[in-house]
């Protein structure tokens, strides 16, 4: 089983990378693939705190 510390800092992790994707969406010319890479990301350690 995954530390809590383990946990907050995937939740902390998660939290950075949607703050950059809010941002990135934001931008008068967004990258798509930006976009895709961070939402991946963002799921990938979605899936990761919900096994921990």
């Amino acid at each position: 089983m995954a530390s809590s510390s383990h946990v907050t800092a995937l939740q902390s992790k998660h939290a950075g990378l949607e703050a950059r994707l809010r941002e990135e969406m934001n931008r008068p010319a967004p990258d798509d693939v930006m976009i895709q890479q961070l939402k991946k990301r963002k799921l990938q350690i979605k899936q990761e705190i919900a096994q921990a």
